[in-house]
C-alpha cells in the first residue's frame, strides 16, 4: 500500500514526471480540476460547520464530493473517522482540510493576544503560537483562524482583544511572529498549523466600537494603518487570509476587488487562499448591496473568494451559475486550484492521516511543558501601572493579606474569549497562586465583595464584609476587572468602566486606609482614572489564561519583574476616544474645555520594580544620505536594586512634510536587561525604510529635511535630537 493509494490515477502518472516540487505541486492540481465535476469543485470551496449530532448527513455529504473542509470538528479520532470517509469512499478521494478558532491556546491558553503584544517580546508570542500549534494539531486541526491583525484605536471595540493593538509597527511585529509560530518552518512534521490571518481589511475601524459596524475612512488610512501588519503576515509565508465583515469604500470586503485582487494579489504579493468569515457570503444580501444569494456567489467569487465559510450559497447556486454563464468558469478554477495548493502545503495528500495520532494527542494536550510557556508569556504580558511607595514587590511572609474582588477566585474569565477547548478546572486563580508562593505563616483572608454580574446591581451586602475583611489585614490585594464574555466578538462597551458595583467596592476598600493593590482583568483598555487614585498599585494582568493566577503571584511577590509596555493608549475618560499617540500635527496645541486631553497611560507605557536612568542620545553623524545610514545610542543603566528588562523604544518624527504627518511614529525596539547598576549601550540604525511615507498621491516616497529622533521608555518620555536626510 503506498501513501499515494486514494488520489486518482492520473495524478499518479503526473507523479512519475521528473518535475520540481512547485511543477510537479500544480501538475497534480491541474490533473484534478479536469476530471472534477462543477458540483465536487464547488465542494472543494465549501467550508461548513461540524455538529456531532448531523455527523452522519455531514459524512454522506463529505462521500459526494460536497464538502472541502470542516471547522469545529475536533480530536484526534473523530476527524480521523471524517476523513477516512474523504479519502476513501468520495470519487475523487480529496482530503478534507480541518480548521479552528485556536486564537490564543487549544487546550493550554495563553493570555489574550492584546496581552502577548503587551510583552513587546517576539520570541515569547511566537513561542506561545508555536506551543497553540502544537496541541491544535494533536487534536486534528489543520489550520487556525489567527491571528487576528487588525490595527484598532477604539477600545470600545470588543475585539481589540484580538489583536496587537493600535500601532502598524507593533503589530506587524507581532503578526509575523506570530505567523511564524502557529506554521513553523514547514508542515512536514505535523505539529504546525496553517495560519489565517485576518480580517482583510480595516475591520478595526468600527463605527463608535460597535462590531461590524461601516465605518469609511481613507485609502491613506487603509495603506498607512491597516495594510502593514497583513504585509507582515504575508511576507512571513501566511497560508491564508480571512475577508472581513465590514467594508472598504462602502463595499463589503468578501466582494470587493479592489482589496482582494488589486491590493492583496498584486500589490501585497499574496499567494495563499482566501476564506470568507462566518456567512459572510450570504451576509451581501442583508447588508443590501445585492438582491438574492445567486448574485451574492457571483460578486464573491469574482471578487477572488476561495472558500465560503458556512454560507453554503456557493455550493448550492455555484454549478448552475457557470452552467448559465453568469460566472466564469475560470473564477471557480482559480478558487479550487488555491485550496487545493493548501493541502498540499500541508501535505494532506501525501498522508491525509498525519494530524491524527491520538499518542500524541494524550501527550501534547496540557503537557507540563505547554503549561510552562504559558506561565512565561503571563508573567511578561503583565503590566505595572502604579507602585506608590515601592508597595510591590510584597514580601512573601507578609502576616495577613485580604484577597477581595469577584475575581479573586474566578478561572472561567481568567481564560478570556476564545479560549477554544480551555477548560475552567485547569486554570489557576489569583486566591490559589498566591497560596502556592506565600509562607507558611502567612494568614490569607477572603471576600468576594460582590458578584460580577454584567452591569446589574446586586446589592451591597457583600461590600460590608469585604470592608471587615480588609480592615484585619496589613495588605489589600482586590482583583476587579470584566467578565470574559464583555470582551471579544459582538462584546462593544461605551462606557469603558468596571462595573459600577465594582468601583463601589474599589472605593469602600480605599477607605480602610490599608495598602491596596488593585490587579486588573480585562481585555481591553478601561478608564481607570478612579481605580487608579483608589489604589496604591495598579497591576495591569489583562486575561492571562490557564496560569494567569501564578503568573500574578510571581509578579506581586517578586519572583518576576514586571516589563510590559502598553500596547495601545489608556484614555483618561471615553470621551478621549480615539486616544492614541500617533495624531498628526494640528495648527495649534487644543483640548477640551472640561477635561483634560491626555491620556491616563500612554502607549508603551509600562514600570518596573527597578528604576531606569536613560542618557542623552547620540548620533553617528548630524547628515544622512538616501543611500546610508545612522546609528542611534543611548545609555541605558539600571539605578534600581532589582534585575530589570526595559523595553527601550526609538520612535521618529517628520516636522516639516508636504502632507500632514503625525508628531512621532513607533520605528524600532529593543528589550534590555540589567542587574542593579549595569549599564548597557542600546544601538539603533536608521535607515531610508524608516522615513518613508505615502505623499499626495499615495506613491511611497521620502523628502530631504530635517526628521527628530525620539528614544525612551513610552511614547510621551523620550529624548530627542535631530538629523538631516538630504537630496
Amino acid at each position: 500500500m503506498t501513501r499515494f493509494r486514494y488520489i486518482p490515477t492520473l495524478v499518479l502518472l503526473v507523479a512519475a514526471i521528473g518535475l520540481n516540487a512547485q511543477e510537479n505541486k500544480n501538475q497534480k492540481i491541474d490533473s484534478l480540476l479536469k476530471v472534477m465535476t462543477l458540483e465536487e469543485k464547488f465542494g472543494q470551496i465549501n467550508l461548513l460547520a461540524y455538529y456531532s449530532s448531523q455527523k452522519e448527513i455531514i459524512k454522506e455529504r463529505i462521500k459526494k464530493g460536497e464538502i472541502g473542509a470542516l471547522l469545529k470538528a475536533n480530536g484526534a479520532a473523530n476527524n480521523r473517522e471524517l476523513q477516512k470517509v474523504a479519502v476513501e469512499n468520495s470519487r475523487l478521494h480529496i482530503p478534507l482540510m480541518f480548521q479552528e478558532d485556536v486564537i490564543h491556546g487549544y487546550k493550554t491558553i495563553a493570555p489574550v493576544p492584546l496581552a502577548e503584544a503587551a510583552s513587546w517580546d517576539m520570541e515569547a508570542i511566537q513561542q506561545s503560537a508555536s506551543v497553540a500549534a502544537s496541541e491544535a494539531s494533536a487534536a486534528g486541526v489543520q489550520l487556525t483562524y489567527a491571528p487576528m491583525v487588525d490595527i484598532c484605536r477604539d477600545p470600545r471595540w470588543g475585539r481589540i482583544m484580538e489583536g496587537a493593538g493600535e500601532d502598524p509597527y507593533l503589530g506587524s511585529e507581532v503578526a509575523s511572529a506570530r505567523v511564524k509560530g502557529f506554521q513553523g518552518d514547514s508542515y512536514t512534521n505535523g505539529t504546525n498549523i496553517m495560519a489565517c490571518v485576518k480580517h482583510f481589511a480595516g475591520y478595526g475601524a468600527a463605527l463608535s466600537g460597535e462590531d461590524y459596524a461601516i465605518l469609511d475612512y481613507s485609502e491613506r488610512d487603509l495603506r498607512e494603518l491597516y495594510l502593514p501588519p497583513f504585509q507582515a503576515a504575508i511576507n512571513a509565508g501566511a497560508g491564508s487570509l480571512m475577508s472581513a465583515y465590514t467594508s472598504y469604500n462602502a463595499v463589503p470586503a468578501s466582494a470587493n476587488k479592489f482589496l482582494l485582487k488589486t491590493v492583496l494579489r498584486d500589490q501585497m504579493g499574496f499567494k495563499g487562499m482566501v476564506i470568507t468569515d462566518w456567512r459572510t457570503t450570504s451576509n451581501l444580501v442583508s447588508m443590501g448591496v445585492c438582491g438574492d444569494d445567486s448574485l451574492a456567489a457571483a460578486m464573491a467569487l469574482e471578487a477572488g473568494i476561495d472558500m465560503d465559510m458556512t454560507s453554503g450559497i456557493l455550493m448550492k447556486v455555484g454549478p448552475d451559475l457557470i452552467r448559465k454563464g453568469k460566472i466564469d468558469v475560470k473564477e471557480i478554477d482559480r478558487a479550487v486550484r488555491n485550496v487545493l495548493n493548501a493541502k498540499f502545503d500541508m501535505g494532506l495528500f501525501e498522508n491525509p492521516y498525519k494530524y491524527f495520532d491520538e499518542e500524541r494527542e494524550k501527550k501534547e494536550i496540557l503537557s507540563k511543558e505547554n503549561k510552562e510557556k504559558a506561565l512565561d508569556m503571563a508573567r511578561k504580558s503583565m503590566v505595572l501601572l502604579k507602585n506608590d511607595g515601592d508597595l510591590l514587590p510584597l514580601s512573601r511572609n507578609i502576616k495577613t493579606i485580604a484577597i477581595i474582588g469577584p475575581l479573586a477566585k474566578d478561572k472561567k474569565d481568567l481564560m478570556g474569549r476564545w479560549n477554544c477547548k480551555g477548560d475552567e478546572k485547569d486554570v489557576i486563580s489569583l486566591f490559589d497562586g498566591i497560596k502556592n508562593v506565600v509562607g507558611p505563616s502567612t494568614k490569607i483572608l477572603y471576600a468576594e465583595g460582590c458578584r460580577l454580574n454584567g452591569y446589574k446591581n446586586n446589592g451591597s451586602d457583600s461590600i460590608s464584609k469585604a470592608i471587615e475583611i480588609a480592615k484585619q489585614a496589613d495588605v489589600i490585594i482586590l482583583a476587579v476587572g470584566e467578565q470574559a464574555n464583555f470582551t471579544g466578538e459582538t462584546a462593544g462597551l461605551a462606557g469603558l468602566h468596571i462595573t459600577p458595583e465594582q468601583e463601589q467596592l474599589v472605593r469602600a476598600i480605599h477607605q480602610t486606609g490599608k495598602p491596596i493593590v488593585n490587579v486588573l482583568f480585562n481585555g481591553r483598555p478601561l478608564v481607570l482614572t478612579e481605580i487608579a487614585d483608589n489604589s496604591t498599585s495598579l497591576l495591569e494582568a489583562w486575561l492571562p489564561g490557564t496560569m494567569g493566577g501564578d503568573a500574578v503571584a510571581d509578579v506581586l511577590f517578586g519572583n518576576y519583574n514586571p516589563s510590559g509596555k502598553l500596547p495601545v493608549t489608556f484614555p483618561a475618560n471615553a470621551g478621549q476616544i480615539p486616544n492614541f499617540y500617533a495624531k498628526r500635527k494640528k495648527q495649534s496645541e487644543t483640548g477640551y474645555v472640561d477635561a483634560s486631553n491626555k491620556p491616563l497611560f500612554p502607549f508603551g507605557f509600562g514600570l518596573s520594580y527597578t528604576h531606569f536612568e536613560y542618557s542623552k542620545i547620540k548620533l553617528s553623524d548630524i547628515k544622512m544620505k538616501p543611500n546610508g545610514f545612522i546609528n542611534a545610542t543611548i545609555t541605558l543603566t539600571n539605578k534600581g536594586k532589582y534585575t530589570g528588562r526595559e523595553v527601550v523604544q526609538l520612535y521618529i518624527g517628520d516636522p516639516v512634510c508636504s502632507i500632514i504627518r503625525p508628531i512621532k511614529e513607533l520605528k524600532k525596539f529593543s528589550i534590555v536587561e540589567l542587574k542593579p547598576g549595569e549599564s548597557k549601550i542600546v544601538n539603533f540604525t536608521i535607515g531610508l525604510d524608516d522615513l518613508y511615507f505615502f505623499d499626495k498621491d499615495l506613491k511611497k516616497t521620502y523628502e530631504p529635511g530635517t526628521f527628530k529622533v525620539y528614544i525612551g521608555s513610552n511614547s510621551s518620555e523620550t529624548k530627542e535630537i535631530s538629523f538631516e536626510l538630504s537630496s
